[in-house]
């Protein structure tokens, strides 16, 4: 797997100094990431010299190297670059185009220099990404292997489908599968359905690279669940757009089905969610045997008619909940001050001695008011650990258990 490229500074060679200075301020201010300029090819390499350079953006005319010499330069030195230039020779593109650049941009207006800062966004979004390649030819797939690693995606490089479903096994955060269809032990197509059967269209994206000509081959991987189906030999422009346009979509979809899942204020899962997944988990735990502990907690005397108070009292409290439970738990935000919790896989003693820890982290956690003043606040918990016939019961137990605690007194805990 190659590893994602992390952005620290980035290298501007060009000779036109008002174009300089106008992207080096669009840099600073919209991607806030250093960035050093240089006029000509030998003061690129004194640059070089003395730091170092996740990503270059490059003139080709430069006055000491004005054939795009600079870009052979920090190839070599494996900066990834972007190439951004006046010349509209279309052989000297296709030249440039065939070596291992990003993207060659011609600088036409303000708008090719905002094109170069939404590649380099997308690059930063990238690092966060896992893409997959498949095909049997080691030459091919080294090639596809660079390609997507230049575009700063984390790269797995395999054979075949079975490896391949080996490590999407492993990284289940895979999020785009490049496959080539004639594999031996198991091809593209067979990959393809394989994938369908765990992921949805909206969760991974499939793209299938063949030298079929034969359209029914294309028909068949689109209707067997490929997102997108490239024929060889293709741009090396449109392959990146493509790919790009697609982790965006998957981005995107992410986005709003994280919205949907999420409490607008706190961040927590909300109460619709909750109930979706932990139905099917209620159901597994109980067949399995698996102890849990299911607690609503509240938090005490939050009555006040400063509506921001309120606010900043409920965030501070999720935020202690959130970051003192385990990553398997499930924590959402049920309504205004109250909280739903499952601890999974804890009997009766590890569950008392988790709530009853987040009871006195809140207890000693105040505060800050808007005077700077400190507020200290409680919360109440009922648990239990037994469960009831169904999760809907189960839930309205522990709600009985938070009415009794709250009865004896505020930041009390009972647990059944």
């Amino acid at each position: 797997m190659g590893s994602a490229a992390k952005i620290e500074r980035i290298l501007l060679v060009d000779d036109n100094k008002t174009l300089s200075k106008l992207i080096s301020l669009k840099v600073k201010s919209e991607l806030g990431i250093d960035i050093d300029i240089a006029h000509s090819l030998s003061e690129a390499e004194l640059f070089t010299h003395k730091y170092s350079y996740t990503l270059a953006i490059l003139d080709l005319n430069l006055p000491d190297a004005p054939n795009g010499e600079i870009v052979d330069v920090m190839l070599k030195k494996n900066i990834p670059s972007i190439v951004l230039t006046g010349s509209v020779d279309k052989e000297f593109r296709k030249a440039m185009l065939k070596k291992d650049i990003i993207d060659y941009v011609h600088k036409g207006g303000i708008d090719d220099i905002d094109y170069v800062i939404e590649i380099i966004k997308r690059l930063l979004k990238n690092r966060h990404h896992k893409v997959m390649v498949v095909d049997d030819s080691v030459v091919f797939r080294n090639q596809m292997k660079k390609m997507v690693g230049n575009l700063f995606f984390q790269v797995f490089a395999l054979a075949h489908g079975e490896e391949a479903l080996l490590i999407l096994e492993e990284n289940p955060d895979i999020k785009i599968i490049i496959t080539d269809y004639n594999m031996p032990v198991m091809d593209g197509l067979e990959l393809t359905k394989a994938v369908r059967k765990r992921y949805t269209k909206n969760q991974l994206s499939v793209f299938v690279l063949s030298s079929s000509e034969d359209s029914d081959i294309s028909a068949m991987f689109l209707k067997g669940g490929a997102n997108d189906f490239i024929n060889k030999p293709f741009s090396k422009e449109e392959f990146s757009c493509r790919l790009n346009n697609a982790i965006e979509g998957l981005e995107n979809i992410d986005a709003l089905t994280n919205y949907s899942h999420r409490d607008f204020l706190t961040g927590l899962y909300n109460r619709r969610h909750f109930f979706s997944v932990m139905n099917p988990y209620f159901s597994e735990a109980v067949a399995r045997d698996e102890e849990f502990v299911t607690a609503m907690v509240a938090i005490d005397d939050i009555k006040s008619t400063n509506h921001d108070f309120i606010d900043s009292a409920i965030i501070h409290v999720s935020e202690i909940l959130r970051s003192n439970v385990e990553y398997r738990d499930m924590i959402a935000r049920f309504d205004g001050e109250e909280f739903c919790i499952v601890l999974k896989d804890t009997g009766r003693e590890k569950g008392f001695e988790v709530l009853d820890y987040l009871r006195h982290k809140v207890a000693s956690s105040p505060l800050l008011g808007s005077m700077g003043e400190e507020i200290f606040m409680s919360i109440s918990i009922g648990a239990i650990v037994d469960h009831e016939d169904s999760l809907n019961e189960t839930i309205n137990e522990a709600d009985a258990q938070l009415h009794l605690a709250r009865t004896a007194g505020y930041a009390q805990l009972s647990i059944i």
